[in-house]
């Protein structure tokens, strides 16, 4: 199990670190190369919830296999792809055997392990996110070192022996539900306005954003929203169950994810792009660059774990939005276009780092922990989703922002880059006020999250 959810982690770090060799080799500009991440993004975000409820009706054994099978076979295609188009349409596969493994996992092994072990097992397989985070950028470096389809190709061997052993060992627990699936195409809908609004941001750049392509993406964007919204207060069984959002607790959390989501994406891809096409560092030494940042996220979770239960949710997110905050402050106040690690980018990876460790996942705590029992497990997946969908809003507003082509010319744009991304996490640190501020409802075991 975590060997499979290593795997779908680390993608996001690796790729990222290859996102510039990729655009040189297909002489694309950066808002194609986006959809290399938000395709990913969008297609897991709205499939994770089908997913998860396709596991519980036929059985979390054969989804989750399908899933990583799935992967593997989509990583291959992406190292083969020829041109940029396929290999976005390689990322779209690779996305929905993720959105099987990642809901899936979780229950094949606690069904896998004795009752007095899962609590040790649990906390191993949250803990696989940030030994991703850890070790991805180092990885992709040196991956990208080589060629740019290593970063695909490293998934095979991974997910090749998963498959095997899971074949071998996995429990076969029973199918958990009957009934109707939720609504499929709501994750069409949601999946359509996505795209089509961080289509309308990426183009808006170069072709106007009063061009006729900008104006119809954007409405479509909007229309496709507005349909799911609508279809979302009808439909039986929703892909979003809008009366979860009632529950205060739940919809701060959900607010809070989302702002601090789009700054993350704008602050990974920024840092990645700044290191190699305006310092011109190489793959590997980019990658060694951001590790600071990401290793702190496990270290700060494990340490500050009584914290939450001293301090609660609500003043854990308000630090660790105003850390990210004077982060992202930190590069707009001591950019240098001269390499400068030690003044310019190591403090603001530090900060941001720390920022992470205490937001991030207390966000998801707060909010899941929110929900009744029986809705533990939808609320994980939609605000998972939501995560999703924010970092593909990140990467757009990105592009937007610093346009087609980034050097040094880029500096101011940059600038407003990472004001934004600081702006987004002190609304984070806001939340955390209020979430401070709400009384918390009936206790429920802390889950794991991805």
């Amino acid at each position: 199990m975590t060997l499979a959810v290593f795997m779908t982690n680390l993608d996001l770090w690796i790729v990222n670190v290859a996102l510039p060799a990729l655009g040189r080799d297909f002489h694309a500009t950066l808002g194609d190369l986006s959809w290399v991440l938000n395709a990913y993004a969008i297609t897991l975000a709205a499939l994770l919830v089908v997913a998860g409820r396709l596991g519980d009706r036929i059985g979390q054994r054969p989804i989750f296999l399908a899933g990583v099978a799935v992967f593997t076979v989509a990583s291959l295609g992406c190292a083969l792809a020829p041109n940029l188009g396929l290999l976005v349409v390689a990322r779209v596969v690779q996305a929905i055997g993720a959105a099987a493994q990642l809901p899936t996992s979780l229950a094949l092994l606690l069904a896998a392990v004795p009752v007095e072990r899962r609590t040790t097992a649990t906390r191993s397989w949250a803990a696989v996110g940030g030994l991703a985070a850890a070790s991805g950028p180092v990885l992709g470096g040196l991956l990208v070192q080589a060629d740019w389809r290593w970063v695909f190709v490293v998934n095979l061997p991974i997910g090749v022996f998963a498959l095997i052993a899971g074949l071998a060992s996995l429990p076969h627990p029973a199918a958990r539900e009957s009934g109707r699936l939720p609504d499929a195409f709501g994750a069409v809908l949601v999946t359509a306005a996505v795209a089509a609004l961080s289509g309308a941001l990426v183009e808006a750049p170069d072709r106007g954003w009063l061009s006729p392509r900008t104006l119809a993406l954007a409405a479509l964007g909007v229309l496709a929203g507005a349909w799911f919204f609508r279809r979302s207060l009808r439909h039986p069984r929703p892909l979003l169950e809008l009366h979860l959002l009632r529950l205060p607790r739940f919809g701060l959390a959900g607010l809070g994810t989302i702002t601090f989501n789009v700054a993350f994406a704008i602050m990974l891809l920024s840092n990645v792009l700044w290191c190699q096409e305006v310092w011109h560092w190489s793959a590997l030494l980019t990658g060694i660059a951001l590790v600071p940042g990401p290793a702190l996220v496990p270290i700060v979770t494990v340490l500050t774990t009584k914290a939450v239960h001293r301090f609660g949710h609500g003043r854990l997110v308000t630090v660790g939005g105003l850390l990210f905050a004077a982060g992202m402050l930190w590069r707009v106040v001591f950019i240098s276009v001269r390499p400068d690690y030690l003044r310019d980018l190591l403090p603001s990876m530090l900060l941001s780092g720390v920022g992470v460790g205490l937001a991030m996942g207390t966000l998801i705590a707060a909010g899941v922990q929110s929900l009744p029992g029986p809705r533990a497990a939808t609320g994980s997946a939609l605000v998972n989703s939501a995560r999703q969908i924010s970092a593909s809003i990140g990467v757009a507003l990105l592009v937007t922002i610093v346009g087609g082509n980034v050097g040094v010319s880029s500096r101011d744009d940059f600038r407003w880059a990472w004001s934004l991304a600081s702006a987004l996490t002190l609304a984070t640190a806001a939340v955390g006020l209020l979430l401070s501020r709400t009384p918390r409802a009936t206790p429920m075991p802390e889950p794991a999250l991805t």
